[in-house]
This record gives structure tokens, sequence and C-alpha cells, in this order.
């Protein structure tokens, strides 16, 4: 990464109280990509820098809230007691959908499995089958690792599945620890945005395709095609959430994601451009 860019990521605490610079929190789905749109927005606006760190879609809008960021990544929808937050503080609060992300589901590369059902997928994560030779032929025990529960890629996989997870799913803190971990486990089970592992992310481990009795064809988040055709059951939209007196110093960087350098980047860095050409 440029040296002139490090307050990019946010680690800088003398960058944090210039007006001159976006502070983005919250989602670990998305940060990569932010960093992404960020260095390049900043090579184009050098006078504008963009402050970015991860943690979880629910520590991105409280920080909204208590003012600690001008704009909140999440990977889902900002949810009643959130919004009753808001209200109480009589604030403003405006979205925009900027890309569309799936989820992988992701096994060791030895692991004797190409493809899973949503039923199997549930039957694991809430901990039904410990052991893998009820859907293959290896005899290991399941371990699962996931996502804290103020993590929007956590909430989202519960309600799509409609289960809770086991009580014994490992709790990472991000995507990476997620993919290091089922790299060293042939028995794990993970599940990450689909941009950790479309770009060089996806040594040593697996991805599955994913089907359901309504949707028989097994579908991989990373099929392009089918994400755009909205088939894959897993696929969902990125939000950044802001507070609407923040929205014109927010601008250049939203418009900047709207552009076509900006769809172009979020689709080389292995998301989904949600914008028309």
């Amino acid at each position: 990464m440029k040296m002139k860019f490090l307050c990019l990521v946010g680690f800088l605490m003398s960058c944090s109280g210039n007006k001159d610079v976006i502070k983005i929190k919250g989602s670990d789905t998305e940060v990569n990509l932010a960093v992404e749109l960020a260095e390049t927005f900043h090579d184009n606006n050098p006078t504008l820098f963009v402050s970015i760190s991860g943690g979880g879609s629910g520590l991105g809008i409280a920080s909204l809230l208590n003012g600690t960021a001008d704009i909140a990544n999440s990977s889902r929808s900002i949810n009643e007691q959130e919004t009753a937050l808001f209200d109480k503080d009589g604030a403003r609060i405006d979205s925009f959908i900027f890309a569309q992300d799936a989820i992988a589901f992701v096994v060791a590369e030895s692991l004797p499995i190409d493809s899973i059902s949503t039923d199997q997928l549930a039957s694991l994560l809430k901990g039904e089958h410990t052991d893998w030779s009820s859907i293959t032929t290896s005899k290991l025990p399941v371990n699962i690792y996931g996502r804290q529960s103020n993590s929007g890629t956590h909430d989202f996989v519960k309600r799509k599945l409609e289960i809770e997870f086991s009580d014994k799913a490992k709790e990472m803190n991000g995507n990476a620890q997620i993919l290091e971990a089922i790299k060293a486990d042939d028995s794990g089970i993970g599940y990450v945005g689909a941009g950790y592992v479309s770009n060089g992310g996806s040594e040593g481990i697996k991805v599955l395709k994913v089907y359901s009795n309504e949707a028989p064809k097994a579908i991989s988040p990373l099929d392009a095609e089918m994400i755009a055709a909205g088939k894959y059951l897993f696929q969902r939209p990125l939000f950044q959430y802001y507070q609407a007196t923040s929205f014109e110093k927010i601008k250049p960087f939203i418009d900047f994601e709207k552009s076509p350098q900006g769809q172009q980047i979020i689709k080389q860095a292995g998301y989904y451009p949600v914008m028309k050409p």
C-alpha cells in the first residue's frame, strides 16, 4: 500500500480529527473492498482521505450513532432496535446499496464434498450432524467456524437457513481468520464473503456449490452470471448507512463508488456491481 495513503486504513489517530477525513466503520465483509475503493478515490482526490476499519455491521451502525463514523458499512439491513435509537436522537438515516455480495461456504480442499444442500447446511451449522459421515465418506468430526453475533454475515446466514448456530461453533474475528482456520482443519466448515475467495484467497480450501429442494441446481457463489440473474440462494446487497446531515461530506466518495471506475473496482475485487453500465 502506498505510503501517502497510510491514513486510509484508519489506524493513524492523527488523521481522525481532520474534517477532510471520511470515517467508515463496520462490516468485515466490505472492509477490503472499501480499502481498494478508497485508495483509488484518494489518488483522484488527494486532499480527501478515507479512514476505514472493520469490526462488524453492528459496530459500524453503533459508530454511526455515536458520531465516530460518517458511513456504516453493513452487510445487513438496519434493524428496528437500531432505528429506534436513531429516532430517539432525532437523527435521519439514509442508505446506499453500493455492491452485491454472495456468501461462500468453504471447507478444506481434501474434504470429499463439492456441493451441499441447504438442509444439510442447516443441520451442520446448528449442530445436528456432528460428523461428516452423515453426508460424505469422511468420518471426521464437524468443526464450525463462524462470526460473532454482531456480524451481518452471521445474521444473514442464520436468517436464511432459519437456524440458531451450534453453541460449539467457533466465533472468529473476520473472514480472513475463518479462511486460515479452514486451511488448517480438514474437518472444518465456515462461511465468508465470496470476495475473499475469488481473487487468490481459495488456495487450500474448497468453495461448495449450494442447492435446495426449490432450486435443485447446485450453484457456486463465484458464478457471476448466476448472481446477476439472482439465482444464488445466499446473495445479498451491501449497504452503506449515513446520517442525512453528513451527506455533503461523503457525497464525493459515494459518487466515486457509483462511477464506472468505482464499479470496475467492485467487479475486480470479486464483488458484484449494482449500477447499470
